[in-house]
């Protein structure tokens, strides 16, 4: 049997996965598994950079689930420092460009996987690639950060954070921790749009008691500079911030500027689309996963972006089967994901209410306060959570919860109901665990579904 060529254009979660679980299959007198990484790591976990800014992770290598040392030794030719300039898709062939020497040549595929990720969204605004202006998507981005931080003097250190979301909320923490003082600027209503605004108000009032300045409806402009070239403001809404860094936290956009140029299919958000093989649509021999495509969402029936490694390593793990000739599938998502300030947690799964009205979707809501334990156990912490359902079925669309220790993971409550289907109703019997340290009598996400139910009936009758 002659033995064929994969190609993997990416070394983090996706494509490594992908090559790994193509190698366990298949062995080298099989299958040559070749992966390029332009950068200088594979393998690693890139929503742990701002805990390692932050000092919580105190060395950059405990971020490294494997390194490119061990990949080769499993047989994977791993080129580092190695960027794809182009895919010629008739040729099954790809280019590829050494960093280091400048050198480019052409390597064959018969099975090619992009795993080319997300890049960070930076509006081109003037003085946005000043030194001490940083973006915080790879390792190499995190040390610079670090370094830049450094180079600031001791005193009043200021920070300020472009955006609100995950990445924004945790950098704020992690300039915080490091001694800074910092503002967020938000273009939007309330900090972190993937919640309601009605949840994100909570988000803003934790974060301005943690002594973090947030500023609602401030659309970034201009990135001024000192005397030095380095950063020195940054302008919002007709006011100066003062700033020694700036950490940019707008959000990432999938990288697929190699499959738009030989045009492969691409979804409204600007990823590649797939099959529930990961094959790229209309195109047998080339796949592609994490950051880089797009996703069914189960409850809206729509494709989404959603760039987050636990979903790029089951895009590797089925697509690594599917090279090697076995069979694996992924189904979609149903839009969890989870975060913290400090020690505010704040998590979500399904649909905001801006997603159910843009789908079409009838709903009713409804909004609880609890605590992640027995009122009377020593520690009980406030939470909040709102839950969305739809208009008479009640069928679970989404939930919301914002609250102290114990709150974020109850979201996987909502994840498994929204995967399976269930109503609220439904919902309101599931036998959850319950001892006094650990819940209330009632859970709080059960306490919501009880709430919802009521809610779903009274508009059946209204």
């Amino acid at each position: 049997m002659a033995t064929e060529r994969l190609v993997v254009i990416g070394g983090d979660a996706a494509g490594m996965s992908a090559a790994s679980q193509a190698r366990r299959l298949k062995g080298p007198d099989e299958l040559d598994v070749v992966a390029f990484e332009r950068g200088h790591f594979t393998s690693y976990s890139a929503c742990g950079i701002p805990y390692w800014v932050g000092g919580d992770v105190t060395e950059r290598d405990d971020l490294i689930a494997r390194t490119p040392e061990e990949h080769r030794a499993r047989g994977i030719d791993l080129r580092l420092r190695t960027e794809i300039t182009e895919i010629d898709v008739a040729g099954r062939r790809v280019r590829a460009l050494d960093l280091g020497t400048g050198e480019t040549y052409w390597t064959g595929f018969d099975k090619l996987v992009i795993a080319t990720g997300a890049r960070p969204v930076r509006p081109p605004l003037p003085g946005i690639d000043a030194p001490g202006v940083h973006g915080v998507q790879t390792l190499d981005d995190g040390q610079a950060l670090l370094d830049s931080l450094d180079r600031v003097a001791p005193g009043r250190r200021r920070a300020v954070v472009v955006g609100a979301g995950y990445i924004g909320v945790e950098m704020a923490e992690a300039m915080l921790r490091r001694g800074f003082e910092v503002t967020v600027l938000n273009r939007g209503e309330q900090p972190m749009a993937t919640l309601d605004p009605d949840m994100g108000r909570l988000v803003h009032e934790a974060m301005d008691g943690l002594g973090i300045t947030t500023v609602n409806g401030a659309e970034v402009t201009a990135v001024r500079t000192g005397s030095d070239g380095r950063v020195e403001s940054v302008v919002a809404g007709g006011s100066r911030y003062p700033a020694d860094v700036v950490v940019l936290g707008i959000g990432v956009e999938p990288e697929t500027t190699l499959a738009r140029a030989v045009g492969l299919p691409l979804g409204p958000h600007g990823g590649l689309l797939t099959d529930l093989s990961m094959r790229v649509v209309g195109h047998e021999d080339i796949w592609a996963g994490g950051d880089c495509v797009e996703v069914l969402d189960l409850v809206a029936g729509r494709t989404r972006h959603i760039a987050l490694g636990t979903h790029a390593n089951k895009h590797g793990q089925v697509i690594g089967a599917n090279v090697a000739g076995g069979y694996g599938t992924f189904p979609g998502v149903v839009g969890t994901a989870v975060s913290k300030v400090c020690d505010l947690e704040i998590a979500r799964t399904g649909l905001r209410e801006k997603d159910a009205r843009a789908v079409g979707l009838r709903f009713v809501t409804a909004t609880i306060e609890s605590t992640g334990r027995a009122g009377y156990y020593p520690g009980a912490r406030p939470m909040t959570v709102k839950m969305l359902a739809e208009y008479r079925t009640g069928r679970l669309l989404g939930v919301q919860i914002v609250g102290r220790e114990g709150a974020a993971k109850r979201v996987d409550i909502a994840a498994v109901a929204l995967t399976a289907g269930m109503t609220v109703d439904a919902m309101t019997a599931l036998d959850l665990g319950y001892a006094p340290p650990f819940s209330p009598v009632w859970d709080p996400v059960l306490v919501a579904a009880r709430r919802t139910v009521t809610a779903v009936r009274r508009a059946g009758t209204a």
